[in-house]
Parts: C-alpha cells; sequence; structure tokens
C-alpha cells in the first residue's frame, strides 16, 4: 500500500478536525419540510446531489486546484480559489466551505512535515475554501488524481449519509445499505470530476439552493447548514 494512500484515507476520515459532521448542507431542512421522510428519499436526495453538484462542480474544482498545487501556480491557486467560493450560493454553503478550509489549512500549518512554501500558501488567501485546503495536501503527498477524487467524493457521501441517519431518523443498518447502493457509482463520478476540470463546471442544483436558503431561518436546527 501506497503513503499517499494512506494519506487520502487520513483526508477523508470523519476524525479529520474540520467540522465535516455538523454540516449537512440543506438535508435537514428537506427533512424539516417532509421532502425526505425515509431511506429511499434519503438515498435519492443525497445521490442526485452526488451526481449534479459534487462530481460537476466541487470535484472538477478540487483536481483542478490539485494540478495548480503540482505545478506551484499561485496565481491559478488564487483564482481557482475565488471561483470556487463564488460558486457556493447561500450565506451556508458559502460559511460552511470556508470554516472547513480555513480550519484544513490550520491544521496543514501545524503540520512540522508541511514545507514552508506550502504553509506561505495557505496564509495568504483571506479566505480558504475547503477543496483548495483539501488539495494542497492531496499534491504535497503526491495523490493520483482518481483517487484523490474518489477519497473526496467517498467522504462527502459519508458525511451526507450519517447527518441522513440521524435526521430521518434511520438506523445504522439502512445508512449502509446507502452507501452500499451510492458508492459504486463514485468510480464513475470521480473520472467525469477529472474530465471536467478543465472546464465547465456546472453547479444547477436550485433544490439544494433553495433548501440551503430555507435552512437559514430554521426555527431548530441540529446542523450549521
Amino acid at each position: 500500500m501506497s503513503l499517499s494512500l494512506v494519506r487520502l484515507l487520513h483526508l477523508a476520515s470523519p476524525a479529520l478536525p474540520v467540522g465535516a459532521f455538523s454540516y449537512s448542507q440543506g438535508l435537514e431542512w428537506v427533512v424539516e419540510s417532509g421532502l425526505v421522510g425515509n431511506e429511499a428519499a434519503a438515498q435519492a436526495w443525497i445521490g442526485d446531489a452526488l451526481r449534479l453538484a459534487l462530481a460537476r462542480c466541487e470535484g472538477p474544482a478540487l483536481i483542478a486546484l490539485l494540478r495548480a498545487w503540482r505545478a506551484a501556480d499561485a496565481e491559478a491557486v488564487r483564482r481557482l480559489n475565488a471561483e470556487f467560493i463564488a460558486t457556493r450560493e447561500t450565506a451556508e454553503l458559502r460559511a460552511e466551505t470556508l470554516q472547513m478550509g480555513y480550519s484544513l489549512a490550520r491544521l496543514l500549518r501545524d503540520l512540522p512535515e508541511i514545507p514552508q512554501t506550502v504553509r506561505e500558501a495557505l496564509t495568504g488567501p483571506r479566505e480558504i475554501a475547503f477543496p483548495t485546503a483539501w488539495a494542497a495536501a492531496a499534491a504535497y503527498w503526491q495523490a493520483d488524481e482518481e483517487e484523490a477524487a474518489t477519497a473526496y467524493l467517498w467522504a462527502w457521501l459519508e458525511n451526507q449519509v450519517m447527518a441522513a441517519v440521524k435526521l430521518v431518523p434511520l438506523g445504522q443498518t439502512a445508512g449502509q445499505r446507502m452507501l452500499a447502493a451510492l458508492s459504486p457509482e463514485i468510480p464513475g463520478l470521480a473520472q467525469e470530476a477529472i474530465n471536467r476540470a478543465d472546464g465547465p463546471w456546472e453547479n444547477f442544483t436550485p433544490g439544494m439552493s433553495i433548501a440551503s436558503s430555507q435552512h437559514e431561518t430554521q426555527y431548530t436546527r441540529l446542523f450549521r447548514s
């Protein structure tokens, strides 16, 4: 087993201290509204988000940023970081990527093995999106593009399924069934993300945007988005 794969498992781990567990990306509102109330509906919602948002926008952004970090192209990193932040359509989605990006960048700056040039690059931008910081670590640890995209999509899927287990609520077995049903799509979606890295990115997911906007004023909440 290569060390780069071990490092990717580290980055994809729920134990990574960036606060991913505290976000549902609008899922909490669709459960509250009654649009998602069982395992089948939760799987459909999460699957659509994985295919239409992650594979077409966030995944391609990650790969483009990975390439920019590998090339030590600071200007491209800044541009891609700003472009990705601009795709966050609501206050909560924007706050989420910036908080997680800040937390991961701070963690990487505290790791002695990360070279000074990378630390300085992570210190420069006033706002750092989560894919930007994640790609910096993946590039330094020499992760393969396909493996990086796969790990990133898996981490997102696992977090969303665990959110559904808490919110609907569902049993742990139902959560594992959803992971088993959706995970076979990840290799193909990872390849789609790689193919789209140079553009165009697509982020037309009005349902997620509406859910996220509604969540901002939801009366009772377990999650931050």
